[in-house]
């Protein structure tokens, strides 16, 4: 009976759960899943069979390492911080890995010890990363094959909420980790315009976000997303004038998120100290980029309430991230959004042409959510296959190979996942 292990069962892995839960009746596998929050994973497996929910501090190394030991292949859905625990046990234990995350440096030096060990790691296996990458390396081969030769790539994900749940004036929710969303572009951004490299602060990321037109849903603003040089050599588009992957929101999000980051908001760096701290007086840093048509978006999230901010805030990004969690909550009934879109111009026979290629996948609701469907199915996917011997690959890689992506997409296709080209 082949075992795998799941690490993670938080707001982006229920598809995954059930698609494994599924496969394993019907395969006879076992699978475990483990959660440092006591009955998570318990509520999320229910009775199945051959299913056994665990409740574990994922830093207590003896029961973590027992879990990893006794498996056929291990699934890290935990924050990326915490993979690297993960990764060292599969190594030691000569034991496969699939993540969601990007690859880190750390994950990345093991790359001799998987390649020596013949392990396969296969991270970026998700949304944004993950199925971003399958689908442009579809189209990115397709293009190639035809002798086209590709000047521009533009690549844009968003996840949102879906137009019947739009009923806030940010005209957003969230459905998955909100600490990402407080510190969303952190990093600052690089991409490639038009033959130059622009290097984006992030004080500067939201300041002219430009849009695009997605049928159906109008337009929307974007803003670069971290390093997308990076990707360059990865998609062989090293000779490319323009190269950027990009974050999908709607227009008033970005132009008033921009004061926010601006004003220090999301800072979760500096400590603060929070006695005798009210929300008013938290957010006193943004009043100079305010003025009378904006002020109510932000009286809206409660930034100018006298209440007194967390008791266990530490840093100001943890005040922000209680307000948003607080006023951007899905309901029961609401559904979420991803939206994606490539973007390509080519030369082809002494003429450039374009190529788009869209996908709007929406939510059940706010458990079954489209990014739960979006980032669990391609791991549950990747792992059916790797179980069944129908992935042979070894080494550390992302999914821009055919061996991943063709099946992978195929029957993400099954799930309603489906690209639209034109």
């Amino acid at each position: 009976m082949k075992k795998t292990v799941l690490f993670g069962a938080g707001k982006s892995s229920t598809c995954l759960i059930d698609y494994l839960i599924k496969e394993s009746s019907l395969q006879g596998w076992q699978l475990t899943v483990a959660d440092g929050n006591p009955g998570a994973a318990a509520s999320r497996t229910g009775k199945a069979a051959h299913v056994y929910p665990v409740d574990l501090n994922v830093e207590n190394a003896a029961q973590r390492r027992t879990l990893v030991q006794d498996a056929d292949l291990v699934i890290s859905l935990l924050p990326p911080s915490l993979h690297f625990l993960i990764a060292q046990d599969c190594i030691e234990f000569n034991k496969s890995l699939l993540t969601a995350s990007y690859v880190d440096d750390r994950i990345g030096k093991l790359r001799g010890e998987i390649e020596k060990r013949k392990l396969l790691f296969l991270c970026e296996m998700g949304l944004d990363p993950g199925i971003d990458h399958m689908s442009a390396m579809q189209l990115i081969h397709q293009v190639k094959a035809a002798g086209g030769k590709i000047q521009a790539f533009r690549s844009h994900t968003g996840g949102l909420v879906a137009p019947e749940s739009d009923d806030n004036p940010w005209h957003y929710k969230i459905s998955w980790n909100p600490r990402n969303i407080v510190t969303a572009g952190s990093a600052g951004a690089v991409y490639k315009e038009d033959g130059h490299i622009r290097n984006i602060p992030y004080t500067e990321l939201f300041d002219a976000c430009p849009t695009v037109s997605i049928s159906g849903l109008g337009q929307l603003a974007f803003y670069p997303n971290r390093d997308s040089l990076a990707y360059m050599p990865v998609y062989a588009l090293e000779n490319a004038a323009t190269f950027i992957r990009t974050t999908l929101r709607h227009p008033e999000f970005c132009g008033h998120w921009k004061y926010i980051v601006k004003a220090g908001l999301t800072n979760d760096q500096q400590p603060i100290r929070v006695q005798g701290l009210n929300f008013k007086r938290w957010s006193a840093p943004i009043e100079p980029y305010l003025m009378k048509e904006n002020r109510g978006l932000f009286e809206w999230l409660g930034f100018f309430d006298e209440a007194p901010v967390p008791a266990n805030a530490k840093v100001s990004a943890d005040i922000l991230q209680f307000l948003l969690e607080t006023k951007w909550v899905m309901k029961p009934e609401d559904k979420d959004m991803i939206v994606m879109l490539h973007e390509i111009d080519y030369e082809l026979g002494n003429a450039i042409r374009s190529l788009k290629s869209s996908l709007i996948v929406k939510g059940e609701n706010n458990v079954r959510t489209a990014m739960a469907k979006t980032v669990g199915l391609p791991l549950g996917i990747a792992a059916k296959l790797i179980l069944l011997g129908k992935i042979h690959l070894t080494g550390l890689h992302i999914p821009i190979l055919p061996e991943i992506y063709e099946p992978v997409l195929e029957e993400l296709k099954m799930h309603g996942i489906v690209f639209v080209e034109s």
